[in-house]
């Protein structure tokens, strides 16, 4: 057995934290699209385009899991600097916060526009008074076969469960932190050559298939399957972090990746055509084995995307450490502006390309202002995931000024 190559405890993966960013952007990206393809969202647009839903099926598959997977990686940079008790109190602050923010401030505007397009019930449309009753609870938003609930956390069902496996993991790692390192190590001992293709996706099979019993929900605690897929990349994403081996294994992995993930892909836009959103139940045979296409374009995508972004970005620059503040700010305003602008939009009967690119425009516009004004308001960086700046140090001396340095979000 080769010996294990793992990267010094204080560097970081350049390439994990463009991974991150892009797979935020492509986000961003989904939830417009979203806007128009078929399946229920917030707010639809009334010129509805059903060739997005094959389009939407290029990242729905193996985007968050990713995101779990290096989310996972970042906590493994973290938790080996630091000591249990820190890594909790370091996740609570990063999490906690905007999760309360979200709630209170971000998503009512979401909830105000869905209730509107879609509830039957009476609606409450001047908005102090409907936030009193999203507030409260004692609004009873209703359509035929369900009710809305309120308070909610709509998009922040990602943060949500970020934070709970991060409270899990640092309970493992209390409990027996050598032996989750060990399997750390066992898992870069077993996944070398064809095993790192072959194995994970065999996992990836047999969890997909929990989805024909328990489908996603994204509710804390009615959402067994993604819960078992999440956390499970999220661990994964812990343990093999810091293997140089396994991310070497991943660039001469990488061609063999998207060589599966591209024709599953067509496998799986066919069917979401052949078989729209709304229309007849496809028989459980036929859902069982796209459920196997599915776990083969995910895996296949999530390798080929870590084998070419080690091998094609693994530099740091200004730019990356911009974005990776910038990152998180924007996965939380970015579906409140979505929402508002593309129901502000619709009315005015726009071409739906233009419309959608000026949602675009609006969305990344008014990510990075909210970042800009957040990231200098040092009581705001905490409800948007930062940390504060360290108060500037004042010397007396010929030499200029120390510079306030932003910490590390």
């Amino acid at each position: 057995m080769m010996p294990s190559r793992t990267a010094p405890s204080g560097t970081r993966r350049p390439d994990l934290d463009w991974i991150r960013v892009l797979a935020f952007f492509t986000l961003i990206a989904f939830h417009v699209g979203m806007f128009y393809g078929p399946w229920e969202w917030h707010v639809k647009s009334p010129r509805a385009i059903p060739e997005m839903a094959p389009i939407l099926m290029l990242t729905s598959p193996w985007r968050l899991t990713l995101l779990f997977l290096v989310s996972g990686a970042a906590t493994r940079f973290m938790a080996d600097k630091m000591t249990v008790r820190a890594l909790t109190r370091v996740r609570l602050a990063r999490l906690v916060p905007p999760l309360i923010l979200a709630v209170l401030v971000l998503v009512p505007p979401q909830t105000y526009y869905q209730v509107i397009e879609q509830a039957v019930t009476p609606v409450e449309t001047f908005y102090p008074a409907f936030y009193l009753k999203y507030l409260t609870g004692s609004g009873h938003w209703c359509r035929i076969g369900d009710c809305l609930t309120t308070p909610t956390y709509n998009h922040m069902w990602f943060v949500s469960y970020l934070l709970i496996y991060s409270l899990a993991l640092s309970a493992l790692l209390a409990l027996a932190g050598p032996r989750l390192r060990a399997l750390g190590d066992m898992l870069e001992a077993q996944l070398t050559d064809w095993r790192l293709l072959a194995l994970p996706l065999l996992a990836l099979v047999a969890l997909d298939l929990l989805e024909l019993r328990f489908p996603i929900t994204h509710w804390m605690i009615h959402d067994w399957y993604n819960h078992l897929l999440s956390f499970t990349a999220f661990l994964f994403g812990f343990l093999i972090a810091k293997s140089l081996s396994l991310r070497d294994g991943f660039i001469r992995l990488r061609w063999w990746g998207l060589a599966i993930a591209v024709p599953a892909y067509a496998l799986v836009a066919h069917y979401t055509w052949a078989h729209p959103f709304g229309g007849p139940t496809p028989p459980l045979g036929l859902r069982a084995i796209m459920r196997v296409v599915y776990a083969t374009q995910q895996w296949g995508a999530i390798v080929a995307v870590l084998g070419f972004g080690a091998r094609h970005l693994s530099h740091d620059s200004p730019t990356l450490r911009y974005l990776v503040q910038a990152v998180f700010p924007f996965y939380l305003v970015h579906q409140t502006i979505i929402v508002v602008a593309g129901h502000n939009l619709a009315p005015l009967g726009l071409p739906s390309g233009a419309e959608a690119a000026i949602i675009l425009i609006i969305t990344f516009g008014g990510c990075f202002a909210t970042y800009e004004v957040v990231r200098r308001v040092n009581i705001l960086r905490p409800w948007f995931g930062l940390k504060r700046l360290a108060p500037t140090i004042q010397t007396e001396t010929t030499e200029p000024q120390g510079q306030t340095q932003a910490a590390q979000a």
